[in-house]
């Protein structure tokens, strides 16, 4: 059943939404200091491709003042924004029985693109 509901996913908007992660990522990257948001960039990727079947937890490790700094910058600069759109996808397809699963991904996506430092994707 979740390889049928990630191919729905890539087919409605989880492909270009997960190129768009890709494309960020690698723009961050090109910057020496930018390297860690976009390393989180290609994790948020891997899991907008395949969000059927996987799980989002909290690392045991990287949760100390660096990852917290770390996720403070990513709010700043888009991480606030980027959850407030999965969330708005979520509530939008909550309203239909069949997007039920589809909204539980974008909860999914939600936590992980709120705070992604300290998190892993299983």
């Amino acid at each position: 059943m979740n390889f049928f509901g990630n191919i729905i996913w890539l087919i409605f908007g989880g492909f270009l939404a997960a190129l768009g992660y890709i494309f960020g990522g690698f723009v961050l990257c090109l910057t020496i200091v930018g390297i860690p948001w976009g390393l989180q960039c290609f994790k948020i990727a891997g899991l907008m491709f395949w969000p059927f079947g996987k799980k989002v937890v909290s690392s045991g490790r990287g949760v100390g003042c660096l990852s917290l700094f770390c996720n403070i910058i990513w709010l700043i600069c888009g991480g606030f924004y980027t959850a407030i759109v999965h969330l708005v996808f979520a509530a939008i397809l909550f309203i239909t029985i069949i997007g039920i699963p589809f909204a539980r991904q974008h909860l999914k996506l939600m936590e992980l693109s709120f705070m992604p430092f300290g998190k892993n994707v299983v």
